[in-house]
């Protein structure tokens, strides 16, 4: 679904800090001087068929919004749509991989809601803490930036792929991992070394979270290609034509304010759109501080790439 923003008045409140009037991923709402509350939530059908991965990667993309935004989840609220015919010995898998997710972020599970739908749905309703002066927004990027990517891309067609057992089991395990993978140490580096603007990479692919971070900025992206890292399989699903429909819908939304170089080929442009759940971190920092951030998150057990840079411009994508 796209942006609803220009479909609702602005609330003109002193204490939101964030709200509809910017593309950002949560609402923040100043506490007092020192505290402010995130507030996001997220749900979708199953993507995997494994119930407790399902429900684990469900509240990692929704707690993923708090990450985004610098903070760190206090608790959350479940939110089900569940059919009448399906057992709920699966409910209650979807459910306990959830409440590890939430566990493994140190907040807390404080209750849910049902509802009867004809297609199993799952999320929550995250709510996080931050300093009111350490938000990091989507905008802000400033030219000169490195630009870091904190998981590999492909979740979308890796997943559309494993509907027709078109990837292999090591590529789907490798996905539903990555998936699973909480934002938590991503977002608190992003903080230590000196991030500018941040966002996660979800439902509008690389290129649409990309621009939104350009929204208002006279700056521009520049990819590099080489330097994408790709889910295993990624490539090999997309060039097979295993692609979701979010991809085109992306791409006829997006697509006008990206360049691309003429030698691209068609599967790494329809990846470059590719829908992703529960991905990971975009993040603008100073070119300094790009390589330390690196270094530190692989200390820490994880990945982070280098895959481009910040100049002015005009608020377009460009891919070398």
């Amino acid at each position: 679904m796209r942006p609803l923003r220009n479909f609702f008045p602005a609330a003109d409140h002193p204490q939101l800090l964030i709200g509809l009037e910017a593309p950002d991923d949560a609402a923040v709402y100043q506490l007092n001087e020192e505290q402010a509350v995130i507030a996001t939530m997220d749900f979708f059908p199953p993507i995997v068929d494994d119930a407790r991965a399902f429900g684990a990667i469900a509240a990692a993309n929704a707690l993923s919004d708090v990450y985004a935004m610098g903070g760190q989840p206090l608790f959350a609220i479940n939110l089900v749509a569940w059919p009448e015919g399906l057992p709920h010995s699966l409910l209650t898998e979807v459910l306990r991989g959830g409440a590890e997710a939430v566990r493994a972020a140190g907040a807390v599970l404080a209750g849910g809601h049902s509802v009867v739908d004809e297609e199993p749905k799952y999320g929550l309703a995250a709510f996080g803490l931050i300093h009111p002066q350490q938000i990091l927004a989507k905008e802000g990027a400033k030219e000169g930036d490195a630009l870091v990517l904190t998981k590999a891309l492909g979740t979308g067609v890796i997943t559309t792929a494993a509907q027709f057992d078109a990837c292999s089991s090591e590529a789907l395990a490798a996905t539903v991992a990555s998936m699973r993978r909480l934002n938590d140490t991503a977002s608190k580096l992003a903080q230590q070394f000196q991030a500018c603007a941040m966002t996660d990479i979800t439902g509008y692919g690389l290129v649409g979270h990309a621009l939104e971070m350009l929204k208002n900025e006279a700056v521009d992206f520049h990819f590099d290609l080489s330097a994408l890292p790709w889910l295993p399989d990624a490539e090999s699903c997309a060039s097979a034509g295993h692609l979701p429909g979010g991809i085109a819908r992306n791409r006829e939304y997006y697509g006008q304010k990206v360049f691309l170089p003429l030698a691209i080929s068609s599967h790494h442009h329809d990846l470059l759109y590719d829908p992703q759940t529960s991905g990971g971190l975009l993040i603008a920092l100073p070119a300094q501080e790009s390589q330390p951030y690196v270094e530190q998150m692989m200390r820490s057990g994880q990945q982070a790439w280098i895959v481009g840079a910040v100049s002015k411009g005009h608020g377009c994508l460009h891919f070398h």
